[in-house]
């Protein structure tokens, strides 16, 4: 006869990682409640999947404990809770109650001592004791009645996981902290001593009193700090120490009985209430019967939305598992039989570089559902490695599949493996979804590696590649690595990516913005961007290799400047010798200081000090050519592919929380054109014979969103009577005619339009133009005046990303705000202006995707030779065949202006030349 379960909570434990899990979401009153979410998702869960007998939730109640006066620097830095946390804490007590959970606070003990009381009481009156935390220290509770789940991370650790994961026993974890520490909370270890140490040393000596008694055979630093620590770590011991004989009397009622940890049913009546208050849509609607409760299967989380969906996964059954590593033709015959028939199949390709341009494939996975999967390995080639299926073939007889488009195929980040699988010959047609470009709509916020993916949506984060290959100097190829081993690696991504998708999608679908976006917006671009990276461009390595010489001249030049007005040679490249020099030597005024008091030399504070003192200025002027050089001129032609002579940079889709791409290797966006070196690096990027290179660039995009989102109406009146915004501005702001503006006017008003964008405030103005704050401030307070549409709409964005915790863009792109609510000054009032800025930089990322899938889509119908070749911002470059130039030049300003319809125009300016600097 089986044991009754008493199932055990770490309350605390798991509020603070639901609240650190989830944006910052908020119910229908902007009352906080990712927490909430979290908690409850969780609750839930671990009842329905755990059929326990008895059960409680413990939290950690206020006020000190035994151990602040053993030790009163116990849990000194832990930093106070942050207050939207604090705002939920009463919620998620009366929702756990709610729920059916008896909930147990003890005063002057810690939630672990009560948790340990319970289950040494609960394992002596024959239950199987579960304790479900994320705390470490309660792996020293372990028995064999007694074992942990990680409801985060899908772990389960009975004695021989709990020796696997810290190689020591349960019954040594104790010994095992009081080595290592505990930075959590403030308790100190031995110095320098981690956990492979600390199990080393425990497995050699026996425990922790065997390594105190051995301290003087321990060699080297370590052995000196531990010998330093010997009286310190009996405390140390005490205090990590989790106590089983806690009085419980007065707080479990009948105690030393469970009678009162029995599971409630759950109410509710006063479900519908609180599920109505925090606006938990769906779990509201299952209660109704509106909706099937979720099932214990992939079901649920293919039909989870917004509120479920939004909290960390919780620990399901576990998934079986199996893996087939294709060997012979029967095998893979069968699976591309199975595949050819999916609705949809997982595609991943294991390879031999990072870099999608020269890639070659190693392996080749595939999924159509969770838990099974198939591996081919084709070039592996370790000690081991059994005889594998020819590469050539396995693809020949793949590629009809790979090509047909109506073959519906799903990856993680597909654009690299259509990089790769063209260095075959392969155009891989009919990629309908890519899981990271699903995370990435959801949660910009948030990093979309498929592990990462794993861990916050399945509670799986899967096999680290670093586990398989190894890291820095040690780390092994792909191909070496044991066949076993890189299909249980590679089939897991695929199945993964399975379970992903079917848990991600239908939380895009169900809301029409987030599925525009994705649909329409992200997944073309990633194809787009696939071609626009294979193009590449062509530069004059012969340019830029003179023009390293004569910045390498100048470098020098500008030097021996510097010194003769420090009186002295020093290093350039030295923080700390130029603070010496300006501000000891030369007595410079020290604007700020760095974290550690040294005064500090950062491009801010010398650009400040270069308006009054002539070195700063040098250092600069020296710092931004040596960067160019270093960045540009010497490293672009060591970068040109020696197959096809261009230069290919990497456009990162799923970076930036706006929507814009990052550019990578090289970076082509961040080349300076402010400067004249700046203009000539881009001069070195040129247009083949017979070719000229086109740039057209969105005009004044982001203040003519501000126009379309603000609706003000001066605004919309000088955008669509195509008067030039600033003097129109300038003479709003300044109360003169449109003629009578003056070109100082006009550049106050440019700086004054483009800085309310970015959320500047009077003081940032006023530095901005070298006035005093009070005039700037007046400026500002007279552009409300003139423009009260403006201030209206930052004023109604700010409260609006305080209540959802994000903002949009035109086209429903969610622009995530962690700090919107922040209890830190600083950085809320960040966060209020990036609240600002956001929806008009991400809607100006929008366009220019729209636009370059527009175009493309245009050249592709029309049969053209024309080819993008680089975006950069809101700017998109061509590599145009002179027979073409004259449609390029009509017809992409059109497609361009035409990708969405606005309150005002849109316009796009087009410029022609043999080089990128013409063009531009």
């Amino acid at each position: 006869m089986s044991k009754p379960i008493l199932l055990l909570v770490d309350g605390s434990s798991y509020l603070y990682r639901a609240y650190h899990a989830l944006p910052d979401l908020r119910g229908p009153e902007g009352q906080p409640t990712g927490a909430l979410h979290g908690m409850v998702a969780m609750m839930k869960k671990l009842r329905e999947q755990i059929g326990a007998a008895h059960a409680a939730c413990v939290f950690d109640a206020k006020g000190p404990t035994f151990r602040d006066e053993w030790y009163p620097e116990y849990k000194a830095q832990r930093a106070p809770m942050p207050e939207p946390l604090r705002e939920q804490i009463e919620p998620i007590h009366e929702v756990v109650r709610l729920l059916g959970w008896p909930i147990l606070e003890v005063p002057g003990i810690e939630a672990d001592d009560a948790i340990g009381t319970l289950a040494a009481f609960g394992e002596r009156a024959g239950y199987q004791v579960v304790i479900s935390t994320g705390d470490k220290d309660m792996a020293q509770l372990v028995t064999q009645d007694v074992t942990l789940i990680n409801t985060m991370s899908n772990e389960a650790l009975d004695a021989a996981g709990v020796a696997a994961k810290y190689g020591v026993p349960p019954e040594r974890i104790v010994d095992y902290l009081t080595l290592t520490g505990d930075t959590v909370d403030n308790v100190p270890g031995v110095e320098k001593v981690g956990p492979k140490t600390a199990a080393k040393w425990i497995a050699e000596y026996g425990s922790l009193d065997g390594v105190i008694a051995s301290a003087d055979k321990v060699k080297g630093v370590a052995g000196e700090n531990l010998r330093k620590a010997l009286d310190w770590l009996p405390m140390g011991r005490r205090l990590v120490t989790i106590k089983s004989d806690c009085d419980l009397a007065g707080h479990v009622a009948g105690w030393p009985a469970l009678e009162a940890l029995q599971l409630k049913a759950v109410d509710e009546p006063g479900l519908i209430g609180f599920y109505t208050r925090n606006g938990f849509k769906t779990w509201l609607k299952e209660l109704s019967g509106e909706v099937p409760a979720p099932a214990k299967s992939k079901a649920a989380a293919a039909a989870a939305t917004s509120d479920e969906a939004a909290a960390p996964a919780v620990a399901a059954l576990p998934l079986e598992r199996h893996y087939e590593t294709l060997l012979s033709w029967e095998q893979l015959d069968a699976w591309l039989a199975k595949i050819d028939a999916a609705p949809l199949t997982a595609l991943d390709t294991e390879t031999d570089s990072l870099d999608g341009m020269v890639a070659r494939i190693v392996g080749i996975s595939f999924a159509v559902e969770p838990g099974k999967a198939a591996y081919i390995p084709l070039r592996h080639s370790g000690p081991d490695a059994p005889e594998q299926l020819p590469l050539d073939e396995v693809l020949l007889r793949m590629k009809p599949w790979l090509e047909d488009a109506s073959k519906r195929k799903l990856g993680q980040n597909i654009k690299y493996d259509c990089h790769v699988f063209l260095n075959h010959g392969i155009a891989v047609a009919g990629y309908a979804h890519d899981t990271m470009l699903q995370s990435y709509v959801l949660e910009a916020h948030k990093t979309h590696g498929l592990g990462a993916l794993g861990e916050r949506h399945l509670g799986r984060a899967g096999i680290a590649y670093e586990d398989l290959c190894g890291k820095g100097v040690h780390q092994i190829p792909f191909a070496q690595v044991d066949v076993a081993r890189a299909a249980e690696y590679s089939g897991e991504d695929s199945e993964m990516c399975v379970q992903l998708h079917e848990l991600l999608l239908p939380r895009i679908e169900e809301d029409a913005g987030l599925n525009f976006v994705y649909q329409q917006i992200e997944l073309p671009t990633s194809h787009t961007l696939a071609r626009i990276e294979r193009n590449g461009v062509l530069i004059d390595a012969a340019r830029l290799q003179a023009q390293s010489h004569e910045l390498a001249q100048r470098l020098v030049a500008i030097e021996q400047q510097a010194y003769e007005i420090a009186g002295q040679p020093f290093n350039m490249g030295s923080p700390k010798q130029i603070g010496e020099i300006l501000f000891n030597k030369l007595g410079l005024p020290v604007v700020k200081k760095t974290a550690t008091g040294a005064p500090s030399t950062d491009e801010e504070v010398l650009d400040k000090l270069a308006q009054d003192y002539p070195l700063p200025a040098k250092i600069l002027e020296y710092r931004g050519l040596a960067k160019l050089k270093s960045t540009y001129t010497d490293k672009l032609p060591l970068m040109v592919n020696p197959v096809t002579g261009r230069v290919h940079t990497t456009y990162a889709q799923a970076v930036a929380v706006t929507g814009r791409l990052a550019s990578n290797d090289p970076n082509l966006q961040n080349i300076p054109i402010r400067t004249a070196e700046g203009r000539k690096v881009r001069e070195a990027f040129i247009a083949p014979p017979g070719h000229h290179l086109v740039s057209a660039d969105y005009s004044q995009i982001e203040l003519r969103i501000m126009a379309h989102i603000s609706e003000d109406p001066g605004l919309l009146r000088a955008f669509q009577e195509g008067q030039d915004v600033h003097r129109a501005t300038a003479s709003e702001v300044f109360g003169v005619g449109l003629d009578e503006v003056t070109s100082e006017q006009r550049r106050y008003a440019k700086t004054i339009n483009f800085g309310l964008i970015y959320g500047m405030g009077a003081f940032g103005l006023a530095q901005s133009l070298g006035i005093e704050t009070k005039a700037a401030k007046d400026y500002i307070d007279r552009y409300f005046t003139r423009f009260a549409g403006v201030k209206a709409y930052m004023d109604r964005t700010r409260e609006e990303a305080k209540a959802k915790g994000y903002v949009e863009t035109v086209f429903g792109r969610r622009l995530w705000l962690p700090e919107i609510n922040s209890g830190n000054g600083p950085r809320r009032s960040g966060a209020e202006r990036q609240a600002i800025n956001a929806p008009m930089q991400g809607t100006a990322a929008d366009l220019i995707k729209l636009a370059m899938v527009a175009v493309q889509q245009a050249l592709d119908a029309q049969g053209l030779s024309t080819r993008i070749i680089m975006q950069v911002h809101d700017e998109l470059v061509f590599e145009v065949p002179d027979a073409e130039l004259a449609w390029v030049k009509a017809e992409v300003p059109k497609l361009m202006a035409g990708v969405a319809q606005l309150q005002v125009p849109l316009l796009a300016e087009v410029g022609v030349g043999p080089n990128w600097d013409e063009a531009h």
